[in-house]
């Protein structure tokens, strides 16, 4: 950061993306927070001028608070690192490998971590023949938020028919059953264990619309689980390469003990909405929202 009294934040918040009205949420409600702290902030909504705005604007810190492609794929990562400002969250490969779900699998893989089999496919093929045994999960290979999730059951009458928005090329995953577990960390520390609980699939009405779900944490696992899913998070971060704060999906199917967890994804840019998990995590281990705004701006750089 520069030497001025009061750091410049600028808070890079919706954008193109399908999450953009998302990021806008989780953008306001950082922006708010950080004000609170201390920082003087301006909020920005990232278009094609953003390098010039950027510019203009001559900040300390940019808070990325974009979601889905270009804020989170590495793309604005490496547009920072180019103009030279400190940002937040995770730098250009690791934004990359987990916003690419096949190449993300193949890292926790590699580190040992438990994943469910899955495939690309095209997109003419997966509605004109089942490409794995139901159940099976069709997801867009890189959006996140449970943008473009259709589940195929094990009594599906066929193979399921994609809108036109889903790209040409999906993954195919087998479902994983049991409950909803979410994990995010913090530098290098997990923070802890939330259940999530819905009606159905944690879809993205669930995640965003108050009252969609409901969140218990810490949650109620054996301790076995409850320590798993901490080590899998922190494993998933580094694996990735992560810096700053992540948060990591997985699925408990308690029939099966400790071989019935499975690691789901790896999100660089989790949720900053009143409704969000990572805050909610945060808060748990003693960091009110202000408190973990400024602690992801002082933990801001290049070269990430």
């Amino acid at each position: 950061m520069s030497s001025r009294t009061t750091p410049k934040v600028a808070v890079l918040m919706g954008g193109p993306s399908a999450e953009r009205e998302v990021s806008l949420s989780s953008g306001r409600e950082c922006a708010t927070a950080l004000r609170v702290a201390g920082f003087e902030v301006v909020e920005l909504d990232a278009g094609r001028d953003l390098p010039a705005r950027l510019a203009e604007i001559a900040p300390d810190v940019v808070f990325n608070a974009l979601h889905g492609r270009w804020g989170e794929d590495g793309c604005v990562q490496g547009m920072l690192e180019w103009l030279g400002l400190p940002y937040t969250h995770s730098g250009v490969l690791a934004s990359s490998l987990a916003m690419d779900k096949t190449r993300a699998k193949a890292a926790f893989r590699a580190a040992g971590l438990p994943v469910v089999d899955s495939v690309l496919a095209a997109k003419a093929e997966v509605m004109a023949a089942h490409v794995l045994p139901a159940p099976y999960v069709v997801k867009p290979n890189n959006e996140g938020s449970s943008v473009g999730i259709y589940i195929v059951h094990a009594d599906s009458n066929g193979p399921p028919q994609l809108s036109d928005e889903m790209p040409e090329t999906v993954m195919v995953e087998t479902y994983a059953p049991g409950r909803e577990l979410t994990c995010s960390v913090l530098g290098d520390r997990p923070l802890c264990v939330t259940e999530i609980v819905t009606a159905g699939w944690y879809d993205y009405h669930a995640k965003y619309a108050p009252g969609g779900s409901s969140h218990i944490l810490p949650a109620d696992l054996p301790d076995e689980i409850t320590d798993a899913c901490l080590d899998y998070a922190l494993r998933a971060h580094r694996a990735l390469g992560c810096r700053g704060l992540s948060r990591t999906d997985l699925r408990w199917d308690a029939s099966r003990g400790l071989a019935g967890l499975v690691l789901l994804e790896t999100n660089t840019q989790p949720g900053m909405t009143p409704t969000s998990l990572a805050p909610e995590q945060a808060q748990h281990q003693g960091f009110d929202f202000p408190a973990l705004c400024r602690w992801i701006v002082e933990d801001a750089s290049c070269n990430r």
